[in-house]
């Protein structure tokens, strides 16, 4: 079974799961002052410097969360409620954890823009421009595209608003582990992490607070996480994040070299195959995700198929399962019968090239 739909979930690197149940033992509740209190205070806040490094961020300014849709929600509602009104601005292509917020304000009374994207997939900058009003009080806008890999102009965008004061969160989910990040950089005001996608588990995540800026919590509770993220920590985990951190701080030049080297030759393979498209740009784009439609193919029907061979996605595994177009590829210009065919392919830092050449020649004598 060749696995390459790493986009949608990671394994989790031997040495994180390591960390973890070592971590087990460590029972304390991190908010008691008692010893075993101590301890577990002690671990998580070694993890959250091992998250700040790898993005360049302080400590202080990391929030533990249980994932990425917490914490994308947390940036956009925290800082949206912050007024009674105002207009945000945002993407057509983002992740349903950003989209379907924004829609839920606009049905609160919020005003909404939702950004075009060209053929290419990728905002343009001076669209972003023409629509900024006197009252935006938020840009969210993805690193990344979870279906299609494409890079947004994550600086550029930057600039435009770090010039007019509005704030900015960028959802990195799917950056994280593939490409540098670095908020100073990026100058970015929020930015989300999803453990899951970086090969630590599901349940954990962070979101970057840019110091000094405000936003209201949504768990009202305790003063965990500056009161912004009330419970009681999940410290195992946020240890198993911190060592995912320490790792792809470490290890992220070999990393993006391997996917690079995994993923090219699949690309290239596929792409020989008249029958098979590219859609979006060859780059800017992570470097291990691809999305190829399949003329004459209803993906998650050749999903289901391959399935027990190859582990590939129909769309974005984060909303499959009901045979509609995708909304990023839509917006992209494509035609409906050619979004219905389309297929995800993301490799990952466990992926060999010999899984890679057994793909490519499973996948074309199934489309021939």
């Amino acid at each position: 079974m060749i696995y390459l739909d790493y986009n949608a979930t990671t394994p989790v690197d031997p040495r994180v799961k390591e960390e973890i149940i070592k971590t087990l033992e460590e029972f304390g509740n991190p908010s008691s002052n008692h010893l075993f209190g101590k301890k577990a205070r002690e671990l998580i806040e070694i993890s959250r410097i091992k998250v700040a490094k790898l993005i360049d961020a302080s400590p202080q300014e990391i929030i533990f969360t249980s994932g990425g849709t917490e914490s994308n929600n947390l940036a956009i509602f925290g800082r949206v409620l912050c007024f009674d009104k105002g207009h945000i601005i945002t993407s057509s292509i983002e992740h349903p954890s950003v989209l379907n917020p924004c829609k839920q304000l606009q049905r609160m009374g919020y005003e909404v823009t939702f950004l075009p994207v060209s053929s290419r997939g990728i905002v343009d900058p001076d669209d972003l421009k023409k629509v900024i009003k006197k009252n935006t009080i938020l840009v969210t806008i993805m690193h990344s595209n979870n279906e299609t890999g494409m890079l947004q102009p994550i600086k550029e965008i930057s600039d435009i608003l770090l010039e007019k004061e509005i704030p900015f969160h960028t959802d990195c989910a799917q950056s994280i582990g593939k490409v540098p990040v670095s908020v100073k950089e990026l100058k970015v005001t929020m930015l989300t992490m999803a453990g899951h996608k970086f090969y630590a588990p599901k349940g954990i995540g962070a979101l970057y607070i840019k110091e000094g800026f405000i936003i209201k919590p949504l768990i009202i509770g305790a003063s965990h996480e500056k009161g912004l993220r009330p419970g009681t920590e999940n410290t195992p985990y946020i240890v198993g994040l911190g060592k995912a951190c320490e790792i792809i701080s470490e290890e992220l030049p070999l990393i993006q070299q391997h996917l690079q080297n995994v993923t090219e030759p699949l690309l290239k393979g596929l792409l020989d195959n008249p029958l098979v498209k590219l859609n979006g740009a060859y780059s800017p784009r992570l470097p291990n995700t691809f999305n190829i439609s399949i003329k004459g193919v209803i993906a998650d029907e050749f999903v289901e198929k391959i399935g027990d061979k190859v582990a590939l996605s129909a769309g974005s595994a984060c909303h499959s399962g009901v045979r509609k177009p995708s909304h990023v590829l839509l917006s992209m210009g494509l035609k409906e019968e050619d979004a219905i065919s389309s297929i995800r392919i993301s490799t990952g830092k466990f992926t060999t090239l010999s899984e890679v050449n057994e793909a490519l020649n499973i996948i074309l004598n199934m489309i021939n």
